[in-house]
């Protein structure tokens, strides 16, 4: 058998990490902390540290922080927050499970990003906030939203330590949520996710409505969650969180490794980094024709490669009833059906990305 080339290898960063991890998970089993115990409030202030903020509160997983981040600027049904086609479709359904309903828009052609100027026409009278996705790893242009008047509510689930003209991830606009998804750049051993402000007041109703709606035992004036980062998660979290500025040098070191492969390359067009922006390449995706077939050969040759999006939202069956048909976001269904992501995580060799670029070359001739 070949090289094999997995599409995230996490096996690397367990290594690095399973001494402190395992020294923090018996100090937990013996203390008996399991729920918000001394780890969750250690990360929590770790974690808003590094993203530039004051306010970080644990919950149970991305979706749920996106969720929360709406409810906290009392997003519900009647109103609207403006989404990108070109997404994974938690975006979407966090806007959705408050009932509100998420106004979809194309994007860029270049990078895959929100469209700013689609995204600023569609803001009308119901539009309560716009969610703009750091999608793969580098920040979106927010900047550029300010014109809407609207909070921002960024969703950096795949850009935990990337910059956007030296402003960290998380620190956009009114409020962040972001996933620890264990494939993520800071990802846990399981579920998990935060919320990011500088916001007092927003952090104050996150945690309240991350523990059933309460911030006093047993009194609950509204309705609430049972979303709770856990503290064996903290624990894994905080390990990484201390190697990540680390690990996401290796990440570009790769990527621009892969940049200087696929260089010449026919019909390969590489990911583009918009000025001003630091990328931490949570996934290195390039646009091929006839995907499906490239796709299917690299598997053949070893090579782990997948897709991301293959469905934009618009298309998914569980947003039918937004009414939106083929053809509506072109650029969304054109990135869906031509991005290819290849091999990327801290500790990739060098041989393992030659291999891919050799077996990429071969699939494409092969077309």
């Amino acid at each position: 058998m070949g090289m094999q080339v997995p599409l995230v290898d996490l096996a690397w960063q367990h290594r690095e990490i399973e001494a402190e991890v395992r020294a923090g998970l018996d100090r937990v089993i013996e203390s008996g902390a399991f729920i918000l115990g001394p780890d969750v409030a250690a990360f929590e202030a770790e974690f808003a540290t590094a993203s530039g903020v004051a306010h970080c509160i644990g919950v149970a997983n991305g979706t749920d922080a996106l969720e929360l981040c709406c409810r906290a600027l009392g997003i519900g049904p009647g109103d609207e927050v403006i989404v990108p086609a070109n997404t994974f479709i938690a975006s979407a359904l966090a806007v959705a499970r408050t009932g509100a309903r998420p106004v979809l828009v194309d994007c860029d052609a270049d990078a895959g990003l929100l469209d700013v100027d689609a995204a600023l026409e569609r803001v009308g009278p119901g539009t309560r906030a716009l969610m703009p996705v750091n999608l793969f790893g580098q920040v979106a242009p927010m900047e550029a939203l300010a014109p809407a008047g609207l909070p921002l509510i960024e969703d950096a689930a795949q850009s935990q330590g990337a910059r956007r003209n030296g402003r960290l991830s998380g620190s956009f606009g009114r409020v962040a949520g972001t996933s620890f998804y264990p494939a993520k750049n800071l990802g846990a051993w399981g579920d998990a996710g935060a919320v990011t402000t500088d916001d007092g007041e927003i952090a104050g109703r996150v945690r309240a409505l991350r523990q059933y709606g309460s911030d006093e035992k047993y009194h609950h004036p509204e309705l609430g969650f049972n979303s709770r980062l856990d503290t064996l998660q903290a624990v894994v979290l905080r390990a990484k969180l201390r190697r990540l500025d680390g690990w996401n040098e290796l990440r570009r070191e790769a990527a621009r490794r892969y940049d200087d492969l696929l260089a010449e390359l026919p019909g390969v067009v590489r990911p583009r980094s918009l000025p001003g922006n630091e990328h931490v390449w949570h996934v290195y995706t390039v646009r091929v024709p006839d995907r499906d077939a490239v796709l299917a050969s690299l598997q053949a040759a070893g090579v782990g490669a997948g897709v991301h999006y293959p469905v934009p939202i618009h298309l998914q069956g569980a947003f039918r009833h937004l009414g939106h048909r083929p053809g509506d976001f072109p650029e969304a269904e054109r990135a869906a059906a031509e991005m290819l992501s290849l091999p990327m995580f801290p500790g990739i060799r060098p041989e393992q990305q030659e291999h891919v670029a050799s077996a990429l070359a071969a699939a494409l001739s092969a077309r």
